[in-house]
């Protein structure tokens, strides 16, 4: 199937199943980073995974519903201005899931890195405007800190912020999902025919 077969819109009933359970999933890892004090979000698994199973635009679906639940009920409404990071995410995660990178754990890394750019290009102008530049995250605010220290500005030093830790966020995601692909029947794949065929065999 082309790329342009995989971004077509389909809604089928999978699909919209699928929804609510990345919705959950993505709640569940925010909880455990929070609760751990993680130095990562955790919060995106279940939007990859949607994008990798479901077709990018049920993972932009997923994502932007994720990002209306967080704001409407954990942090008043901040999570909502950065739907369009998650958005960017199911994206670029639906496109690498139909060349079938999360069938093979190098490219799944690979994968993690190239949503971890997305999402911080995407991320940190509103980490300027909103934030200063932080995200909040205390190893990479020290390192915002140590950057603006040197004088480097505060738009490196809020995508230097923004980009190590969505490098370790989004990595370790990916391989989440890379092993919960690998371990899901060839069948319930086809369930999401056809924005299944975006994981070829």
């Amino acid at each position: 199937m082309s790329l342009r077969e995989a971004f077509r819109f389909r809604l089928t009933t999978m699909g919209i199943v699928m929804i609510p359970v990345a919705v959950g999933i993505n709640f569940v890892g925010k909880e455990i980073a929070n609760a751990l004090n993680l130095p990562m979000w955790l919060d995106s698994i279940g939007t990859i995974l949607s994008a990798v199973v479901a077709g990018p635009w049920i993972g932009a679906i997923s994502g932007a519903v994720n990002n209306v639940f967080f704001g409407l009920t954990m942090d008043g409404g901040m999570s909502i201005l950065y739907g369009i990071t998650s958005i960017a995410i199911a994206l670029v995660a639906g496109i690498l899931g139909h060349l079938g990178w999360f069938r093979s754990l190098p490219k799944a890394i690979l994968a993690g890195i190239l949503v971890a750019l997305t999402a911080a290009i995407v991320s940190t102008p509103l980490n300027v405007a909103l934030w200063g530049g932080q995200t909040g995250k205390v190893l990479g605010d020290a390192i915002f800190a140590g950057m603006m220290a040197k004088h480097m500005g505060i738009w490196l030093s809020s995508f230097v912020d923004e980009g190590v830790m969505d490098v370790i966020d989004k990595v370790i995601n990916c391989f989440v999902v890379y092993l919960i692909v690998l371990g899901l029947p060839k069948r319930f794949l086809q369930s999401f025919q056809p924005s299944s065929t975006t994981i070829r065999q």
